[in-house]
Parts: C-alpha cells; structure tokens; sequence
C-alpha cells in the first residue's frame, strides 16, 4: 500500500525502533536485578513485578496528559520529548549502581511509553478515515516487528555484559531522536489545536465509557480475565526460563523472539480465515482452549526443548482478543462504539497493573517452595473462568449477531 503521507513510515519507524529497544533488554534483567539488588533469582522475580506495576502506573497516569498536551502544542513536540525520555531511561538502566536507579528509568519509561497515543493521532491526522484500519495495522506489524528482533538482538548482545543491551537500547532510542527532530513533520494545523483542559486529561474519566456498555459487561470481564492471564508472557517469561532451565540471556531472546515471530504469523495467516470459517464466537472458545492448555502445559515441561513445539501451538491464542473484540461490537449498538473502545482501553490500563504484579508474585512465591510452574498455572485458570464467564454469561444467555461461518 502506498503510505500517502511521508509521516506515515517515520511515525512506523520510531514505533519499530522503540519495540526494539524495549524488546533488547528483556533477556538480561533478571540477571541485573540480581546482580544490584544481591538477591536470588526468585526474589529478582518479585521487584520486577513491582517495576512493571511502577511502568504501567506511570503509563496509565501520562497517557491522557499526553494525549491532551498533543492537542494542544501538536504531536511533533511530544513524540520528540518521548523518545529524549526513553534514551534518558535506558542510559540510567545501563549506568544504575542500584536498584533504586532501576524503579526511576522504568517510571521514566512509563512516562515516555504513553507515546503510543500522539503516534496513534498523527496516523489520524494524515490519512482518510478508510484508509486508517490498514495504517493502524501496520502499527501492529511494527510493534510485534521490533518484539521479535529485540529479544533476539538482546541475548546475543549480552554476551558482552548485562549492561551492553541497555547501552544498545540507549543508542536506537537516542538515534530515533534524531529521526524525530530531522525528519517527523508536524501534523496537526494549528487551526486545529484546543486548550489544555485538565478534566479532559483526568485518567480515571476513561471509566465512563464502561457505563455505557452493560450489555457486554460478561465479555468485558472475560477480556480483563484474559489479558491478566496473558500477562503472564511479558512479567515472568524471562524469570521463569532461568529457574526452570537455567537458560542464559541468548537462550531467553531466542525463545522469546520464536514466541513473537509464531505469534506474527498465525495473526497473519490463521486469524482472518479461522473467524471467516468457524465465526467468532467459536473462535473465542478456540483460542482460549488453546491459551489455556499452552498455559497447563508450561507449568510443567520439564525440558527446555519442549517449550518450543508448545511456542508453535499456543499462538492459536490470537484468536481470542480479534474475535472477543467484534463480538463486543456486535452486542453494542453503533451510537456507543466508542466508548465501548474506551472501555476496551480501561481495562487494558489496569490488565497492565493487576497482572504483572499477581504473576510476578505468584511465580516466586512458587519458586521458593520449588514450583516454579504456579505463575503458569495461575493464569491457566484464569482463563478457565473467562472462558466460564463467556459461555454462561454471554454464549448461553445473549444472542449474538454474527455473519454465519464461511464453508
């Protein structure tokens, strides 16, 4: 497809250059949390689910702010403050001599990762309204792009140190800084531009939109089931592959860039035909069966080379946020879409919060009795009660309208 407006592949660019630098640092952290805080592993595990509380906190707070700030002095500004912002925390991670260091670079990060909202307004700002779905879904492909390559990147730059993937992740921000400032044109006409108003940047105001919604109150309570569950990934991934294997940073990266690149293709290639043929209600109960099966199924392998066939099969799981997403748009009449999107987004913001930290806890208070499995099985049954809540709570109770399944 042709990008229309030269904002458009810079805009995909900073995105990919910023997952990538997120992604560098994941397969070495749990060695430098042990490394400043002088602790076990297992005990590594409970402050860096702290550290994700202190992230999405932060992200949560900023996000409207931001936002609001954008449309005020325009994105261009702020972009470019976000991305100084994550060079800043990467540059005090790789230098931190101690663990304090390390909770005020992720609160900065947080900060700076509300970036994700302005990227979102200046692909509004420059492309037609019917060209935006394709547009937002390469901002997709360039954030799962940089999940895959960080993590791969990291843990092989880690063998030169668990600093060198922070110091890599400083340098790809601090070059996407420049990109920024050279490159990136301002998008929003200064016609266009509003005043600062803080009860617009009031964070707790995007709950409202759920009072609109009550119709899909089960499924938005098994979509925040499902996205605690799935949080499990990003918190405890790289703790859980340690204590159970004792991989080494190269290991992790290489697992969890497999974990991203099959994740990519059956979103690809499966996600679209499987909702065409099977329809999405199906599809919700599909993936979910998957999701929880992969989850029972980690919690105990035994053996690091079995984790890869169970990487293949769970990323059928895909299914489940695309379908439970126009499944809810199907039970919400078209004059409350947005806010059942800004409902959507809220649960979203305290999935990010309540997650981390349960599986992060859970995985070491685990590890210390010798189950190193529990953080796993803990999100296996969560989504045995989301998949509980949609087929009693919605499945069986609400007809929901769907185009019938392609043969």
């Amino acid at each position: 497809m042709t990008f229309g407006h030269r904002a458009v592949p810079i805009v995909l660019l900073i995105l990919l250059l910023d997952a990538i630098g997120f992604g560098i640092v994941l397969p070495v952290l749990p060695s430098l949390i042990v490394h400043l805080a002088h602790v076990t592993v297992a005990e590594a595990t409970r402050i860096a689910g702290f550290m994700l509380v202190a992230y999405a906190g932060m992200q949560f707070l900023a996000g409207p702010i931001i936002g609001n700030i954008g449309d005020r002095f325009g994105r261009r500004p702020v972009l470019l403050a976000c991305v100084v912002a994550f060079t800043i925390d990467y540059g005090l991670m790789a230098a931190a001599p101690t663990i304090g260091w390390l909770f005020l670079g992720r609160m900065i990060a947080g900060i700076a990762g509300a970036s994700y909202g302005p990227a979102n307004a200046v692909l509004a700002d420059v492309t037609r309204p019917e060209e935006r779905a394709k547009v937002f879904g390469l901002m997709g492909a360039a954030f799962g792009g940089g999940f895959i390559l960080g993590p791969a990147i990291g843990g092989l730059i880690a063998s030169f140190g668990t600093r060198a993937p922070f110091i890599a992740a400083a340098s790809l921000a601090a070059i996407n800084s420049v990109w920024v400032l050279v490159a990136l044109p301002e998008t929003l006409k200064k016609e266009d531009r509003r005043h600062f108003e803080w009860k617009r940047a009031n964070p707790f105001g995007t709950f409202g939109p759920l009072l609109h919604a009550p119709e899909a109150a089960p499924l938005l309570l098994a979509a925040f089931l499902w996205q605690v569950a799935h949080s499990v990934y990003p918190s405890t991934w790289a703790f859980w592959a340690e204590l159970r294997f004792e991989w080494t940073p190269a290991q992790i990266g290489a697992s969890l860039a497999a974990a991203g690149l099959s994740m990519a293709v059956a979103q690809a290639l499966v996600t679209g035909p499987a909702v065409a043929r099977y329809g999405e209600r199906k599809c919700v109960i599909i993936g979910m069966l998957v999701g929880g099966t992969s989850f029972a199924l980690y919690s105990f392998v035994d053996a690091g080379w079995l984790v890869y066939p169970i990487i293949i099969f769970s990323a059928l799981q895909g299914l489940v946020y695309p379908s439970l997403n126009a499944l809810l748009s199907r039970m919400t009449d078209s004059s409350n879409q947005g806010a059942l999107q800004g409902g959507m987004a809220s649960i979203g913001s305290i999935a990010a919060i309540v997650g981390p930290l349960a599986m992060t806890q859970t995985l070491a208070i685990g590890a210390e009795r010798g189950t190193t499995g529990a953080a796993f099985l803990l999100a296996a049954l969560l989504v045995g009660l989301a998949m509980t809540v949609v087929y009693f709570g919605v499945l069986r109770r609400v007809r929901v309208p769907e185009p019938e399944p392609s043969s």
